[in-house]
């Protein structure tokens, strides 16, 4: 995973998607996160599924500077088989959610990584319309517009809330005066000393993928017309 992130960060990558998880974040997985931080690239990573036996948030979701993803179904209620925790910084939709598959098909996925990959998908889309912002001013660019659920303000299942595209687009956002990840240092939140087993955070085979923009881009665009079809009104 260190050497994935490694590989973005030289390859210009501004956003990584990471649906991916390691039983504990070890010295080369902390500076990988770190010099992707360093370098203004924002990583978007899935906090983990209860039914895969996440019982908190997961690594490297939970290390600073990441942003932990949690997910929601289709009325936007916490899906009950996302992990929360004080690390998750938003929600996306993440239950039977419409992609590609092996042998050039589609199939239906759920979890958080289906949730990680569409807040990357924003995230993308925030860096191409507004790219003089630094990874920071994203990230409060998406918190700052996310539709409030649970409790008001942050919570452990919706962190800031669920991701709005339109107004992390379109809103007039105050500039940010502190970062909002609220995660802990990794070595007070790490379950073991052990070294890094991956583990898959959401249905099927876990990926580290870095998503370049254009490519994000005709992904979004796609969902949001089979989107628009299946709702449509006879």
């Amino acid at each position: 995973m260190a050497k994935g992130i490694e590989f973005a960060v030289e390859s210009g990558a501004k956003v990584i998607s990471i649906s991916q998880n390691a039983v504990t974040p070890t010295p080369s997985l902390v500076a990988a996160v770190q010099g992707a931080e360093n370098s203004d690239i924002v990583i978007v990573a899935a906090a983990g599924n209860r039914d895969e036996g996440a019982l908190a948030v997961s690594v490297p979701a939970r290390l600073p500077g990441v942003v932990a993803v949690a997910s929601v179904d289709s009325n936007g209620n916490h899906y009950s088989g996302s992990t929360d925790g004080p690390q998750v910084l938003l929600s996306a939709p993440g239950v039977n959610i419409y992609q590609t598959g092996p042998g050039d098909g589609y199939s239906s996925g759920t979890g958080t990584s289906d949730a990680t990959s569409i807040t990357a998908g924003a995230v993308a889309l925030v860096r191409a319309k507004y790219p003089n912002l630094s990874a920071a001013e994203v990230i409060h660019r998406l918190t700052a517009t996310a539709t409030d659920k649970g409790p008001p303000g942050r919570d452990n299942e919706y962190g800031y809330g669920v991701i709005n595209i339109v107004a992390a687009l379109t809103a007039d956002v105050p500039p940010l005066s502190a970062s909002p990840s609220t995660a802990p240092s990794a070595t007070d939140q790490s379950p073991s000393r052990s070294s890094a087993v991956a583990q898959p955070a959401g249905p099927g085979t876990a990926l580290l993928i870095v998503i370049p923009i254009v490519a994000v881009l005709c992904a979004l665009i796609v969902m949001l017309i089979w989107w628009a079809v299946r709702h449509r009104t006879p």
